[in-house]
C-alpha cells in the first residue's frame, strides 16, 4: 500500500511541475511583454516630434488593445459613458446614427427614424470614409464618435461610400435627437407597430400602442405588423420583454459567454398582448442585435412570419462595466442563441419570406368593359350595385405606396384573414 501511494505521488508531481511551469513562463512572457509596452510608451513620450499627453497615448492604447478583439468592445471615458447612459434614456446630442468600425471605415448599421442623420438620407450599410474632409482611417470608432458629436446647429460634412455608387459628401446638421422608439398607427384592420430602438421607454411604448390599437380596431383587427427594420438594438432586457410581449411560453433567448456556469436563459411568461392574432415581423440588413433576438424568437415558436431582407447578423452581447473615476470599459462577454439553439453570429436572421424593398406605383389603366357594363346583364340581387364609372377599392390613407415591404405584409395578413374566414364557414 505503502508502494502504491508513493507511485502516485511521484506520478502527480510530474503532472503538476511541468503545468506549475508552463505557468511561471506564462507570466514570465506577460511580463516582458508589458516592459515591452511600458518601453515604448517611455520613448513616445521623449522622442515623438510633437508632444504627447499621456492620457491620450493610454487611453489609445487600451482601445487599440480592445478594438483588436471585435469591432464593439471598446473604453468609454467619462464624457463616452455619460453620452452612453443618456442615450439608453431615449435623448441625447449627436447625429442620430448607429456605427461600427469595419475595414477601418465607419459603418453604418442604421440611422435612427426622424434624426438629422435620416433626414439626411444615410443608408444601414454605407461606409463614412472621412468626416470634415479628414480620413477616418486611423480613428478608433470611439474617437469617430467623438468628431461627429458637437454643438447643436452645427454642421458636418461626411464622405459616403455607397455600394454601386461614386462616393459623394454630404452635410448633416447636429441636432438634439430626441428618440420615440415606438410608434403605430391602424392600415386598414392591421395594427402597424414600428419599434425604431430598444431603449429603457420601449416596452412601455409598445404596451401602449397595443392598447390604442385595440381601442380603435375592436375585434375587427385581423393581425399585427411589427417594423423591426433599421432597428439597430439597444437594452437585451428591452428585447426580451417585447418578445415576451407575444409569447405564452418557451425559450425567448439564452446568453453563454466563457464560463459556462454563467450561461443565462430567458423565458416568457403566458399573456400575448397580440390575443393570438396573425403577426408579420419586418426585418431588413439594419435590423441588428435586439431586435434580432425579437425576430429570432418569434419565428423558432413560429408566433410570426418573418418578412424582408436578412438582418445584420450581431450575435454579441457587451456588458458594461463602470470604472471608478475612469468612465467604463464595454466588453463583448457572450453570445446570444436564439430558442432553437442558432448562433446569429455573422450569420443573420433569414426571413421566412424575402422581399426586397422596392417602389411601388400604381399605373394608370384604361377603362376595361366589363359584364356589367353590357346593356340589359342580368343583375345580381346579392349584390349591391356599384355607382356607374366608379371601383371599390380599398385605400388607406397612412399607408406609404412606396413601401413594398409594408405592403406586402399587409396583402399576407389580409390572405391569413380571408382563408382562416373561409375554413370556418
Amino acid at each position: 500500500m505503502r508502494k502504491f501511494l508513493s507511485v502516485v505521488a511521484f506520478s502527480t508531481m510530474l503532472v503538476t511541475v511541468p503545468v506549475a511551469a508552463i505557468a511561471a513562463e506564462t507570466d514570465e512572457e506577460t511580463f516582458r511583454q508589458l516592459e515591452l509596452f511600458g518601453d515604448i510608451f517611455e520613448r513616445v513620450r521623449a522622442q515623438y516630434v510633437d508632444e504627447a499627453e499621456d492620457k491620450d497615448l493610454i487611453e489609445a492604447a487600451i482601445n487599440g488593445m480592445l478594438q483588436s478583439l471585435d469591432p464593439h468592445s471598446s473604453y468609454l471615458n467619462e464624457d463616452s459613458f455619460r453620452d452612453m447612459q443618456v442615450q439608453t434614456r431615449g435623448e441625447f446630442g449627436g447625429l442620430g446614427i448607429e456605427v461600427t468600425m469595419e475595414q477601418g471605415f465607419v459603418r453604418v448599421v442604421s440611422p435612427i427614424d426622424e434624426t438629422p442623420a435620416a433626414r439626411a438620407g444615410l443608408e444601414a450599410g454605407d461606409f463614412i470614409t472621412h468626416l470634415d474632409g479628414e480620413s477616418v482611417v486611423g480613428l478608433s470608432l470611439s474617437d469617430a464618435v467623438d468628431k461627429m458629436r458637437g454643438r447643436v446647429g452645427s454642421d458636418i460634412e461626411l464622405t459616403i461610400r455607397r455600394e454601386g455608387e461614386e462616393p459623394f459628401d454630404v452635410t448633416v446638421t447636429r441636432d438634439v435627437v430626441r428618440i420615440r422608439s415606438v410608434r403605430s398607427r391602424v392600415e386598414g384592420k392591421v395594427g402597424y407597430v414600428r419599434v425604431t430602438t430598444f431603449n429603457e421607454q420601449t416596452m412601455d411604448g409598445v404596451t401602449a400602442s397595443m392598447a390604442s390599437l385595440k381601442e380603435e380596431l375592436g375585434d375587427e383587427m385581423i393581425g399585427l405588423v411589427l417594423d423591426l427594420r433599421r432597428n439597430p438594438g439597444g437594452l437585451l432586457d428591452q428585447a426580451v420583454a417585447v418578445s415576451d410581449a407575444f409569447l405564452d411560453q418557451g425559450e425567448i433567448v439564452s446568453t453563454r459567454g466563457r464560463d459556462a456556469d454563467n450561461a443565462q436563459r430567458f423565458n416568457a411568461k403566458k399573456g400575448d398582448l397580440a390575443d393570438g392574432l396573425p403577426i408579420v415581423v419586418l426585418i431588413n440588413g439594419g435590423s441588428a442585435s435586439a431586435s434580432e433576438i425579437v425576430a429570432g424568437a418569434l419565428q423558432d415558436h413560429k408566433r410570426a412570419v418573418i418578412m424582408g431582407t436578412e438582418s445584420f447578423g450581431k450575435g454579441s452581447v457587451q456588458s458594461i462595466m463602470p470604472i471608478a473615476g475612469h468612465g467604463a470599459l464595454r466588453l463583448t462577454t457572450a453570445k446570444y442563441y436564439t430558442p432553437s439553439g442558432r448562433s446569429i453570429q455573422q450569420t443573420s436572421i433569414t426571413p421566412d419570406i424575402i422581399v426586397e424593398q422596392a417602389k411601388v406605383e400604381i399605373e394608370e389603366t384604361p377603362q376595361r368593359l366589363r359584364e356589367r357594363d353590357l346593356r340589359n346583364a342580368l343583375s345580381n340581387e346579392g349584390v349591391e350595385e356599384t355607382p356607374e364609372g366608379e371601383e371599390e377599392v380599398e385605400v388607406t390613407e397612412t399607408t406609404d405606396i412606396t413601401d413594398y415591404q409594408l405592403v406586402r405584409a399587409l396583402d399576407l395578413l389580409k390572405g391569413i384573414a380571408t382563408y382562416t374566414v373561409r375554413a370556418t364557414n
